[in-house]
């Protein structure tokens, strides 16, 4: 099993990410409907992996992308967000088809695979890079983080959630091409041990 030392050993870029989602969409044919949702849950490899797995083939994910969200630095490399010093979370930016799969879908697997309860960490891995967060696009994805938040917490976790839940003034920036579809060409890479999916009931009205 891969040490989770060996995170740690994966190589740094030092070019700029882009400010866009052309790269990830380039191969597919996006329906005009298509919508996006951006969720930070820890290390952005396993994250991708899990959505990938679940929402993929034709179950509503038409694409996605690794990248860095909430800082408040321009062009974030990996380097620098590893730093703490920029305010960024590492990311998953979903691009779906709502006739397919809902955004509160999308979020109620964000809270069955990560552990939301623990602020700036995710098992071993600590600091604000890893936070729970998610970044919405407008009232209406607000409202429903909202509500799922406040029902995951009362009825699974029984306990205060630490995700933020930021409506406004963030921005996306893509990461480094090494790290898009990472545990995809890397079967043996570092896996956050907390992710993994929680064996919950459905959530009650």
């Amino acid at each position: 099993m891969t040490s989770f030392i060996s995170r740690f050993f994966r190589p740094f870029s030092t070019s700029s990410p882009s400010h866009s989602l052309s790269a990830s969409s380039r191969n597919i044919t996006m329906p005009d409907n298509a919508k996006k949702a951006t969720l930070a849950a820890g290390c952005f490899w396993g994250v991708e992996h899990l959505y990938r797995k679940h929402f993929g083939n034709g179950k509503g994910l038409l694409d996605a992308k690794v990248g860095y969200a909430g800082g408040y630095t321009d062009t974030p490399s990996y380097r620098s967000v590893c730093s703490g010093n920029t305010g960024h979370a590492e990311a998953l930016q979903v691009i779906y088809d709502p006739s397919l799969v809902s955004y509160r879908q999308l979020l109620e697997f964000f809270y069955r695979m990560h552990d939301p309860t623990t602020a700036n960490r995710q098992g071993p891995d600590v600091g604000t890079q890893y936070r729970s967060a998610i970044f919405t696009e407008n009232s209406e994805e607000e409202q429903i983080a909202k509500d799922v938040t406040e029902k995951v917490s009362k009825q699974w976790y029984k306990q205060p959630i630490t995700t933020q839940i930021i409506s406004a003034d963030w921005k996306w920036w893509d990461a480094e091409e090494y790290h898009q579809l990472y545990l995809d060409r890397n079967p043996g890479g570092y896996e956050c041990p907390s992710h993994f999916l929680r064996n919950f009931p459905p959530l009650s009205d």
